[in-house]
């Protein structure tokens, strides 16, 4: 475990050094924050409505500035560093190394994570609470069961990009299947919609998806709409069946690279 100790703290390390970059994308956050929250706060008062698909206004801006928060915490975008080292063939060595291949990624991105905590979700969501009204949770309880439906998430979102980087064993550019997955886990995951305001139906198909553990869940616990219990359980069933299933893929692309290569 050491390894993945000292895999982790680097990764932290290096991510903390982009001060210019954490800065932009600060900044960034601000603007679509403070965007979105105005389309909102026009959408709830001038029609006069107090509560639209059991969200109210200061939880709807909640919503809003919790999924700002999330974006690079999740790192829900264009995250291709295990899909890079299958193509220029560095991930040969990887493989040849003593240690667990995924759980070695799995390392560089909590460090990454734990960088972001400090560095984005802090800062961005004290930013829309200064200028916003927002819903805050009424017990330690629910504060605790937030941080661990977050960190939650964050395991949740990279079993599916590992995924995604897995397909460049098969696909000779990933570009394709990348802007088909940003729209994918921006429309189910609940980032620019709450799911609650999807039709029965759609509502039904987000549920049987992982991508709503990686957004809607942890706003949900926030502001009380959903049980801790219920909410930590769903993330976790997605954390252990994404694992396995990137496993099963890995130990495929693992067979077919040893075929590929003679």
């Amino acid at each position: 475990m050491r390894l993945y100790f000292e895999v982790a703290r680097r990764s932290f390390q290096r991510h903390l050094t982009y001060r210019v970059a954490t800065l932009a994308g600060l900044f960034t956050n601000a603007v679509f924050g403070i965007f979105f929250s105005s389309v909102y706060r026009a959408f709830y008062q001038d029609g006069e409505r107090g509560v639209v698909a059991d969200f109210t206004l200061p939880e709807i801006l909640t919503f809003v500035w919790i999924g700002q928060s999330l974006l690079m915490l999740v790192y829900l975008w264009n995250w291709w560093e295990v899909a890079d080292s299958i193509r220029t063939g560095d991930v040969v060595s990887d493989l040849m190394k003593p240690m667990d291949f995924q759980l070695y990624w799995l390392s560089r991105d909590l460090g990454r994570a734990s960088c972001h905590w400090l560095t984005r979700f802090v800062p961005t969501f004290a930013m829309g609470a200064l200028l916003f009204d927002l819903a805050w949770p009424g017990t330690i309880s629910t504060w605790l069961a937030f941080f661990i439906s977050v960190n939650l998430a964050i395991l949740v979102s990279f079993g599916w990009r590992f995924l995604l980087n897995l397909s460049a064993f098969w696909l000779l550019d990933v570009r394709g299947i990348n802007t088909i997955a940003v729209l994918v886990l921006n429309f189910f995951s609940g980032l620019l919609v709450p799911i609650a305001f999807f039709p029965g139906w759609l509502r039904t198909v987000a549920e049987w998806l992982p991508f709503r553990a990686i957004v809607m869940v942890p706003v949900e616990v926030f502001l009380g709409q959903r049980t801790p219990q219920s909410a930590l359980l769903i993330q976790a069933f997605w954390v252990v069946a994404l694992r396995l299933l990137g496993q099963v893929v890995l130990n495929a692309a693992v067979r077919k690279l040893v075929v590929q290569g003679g």
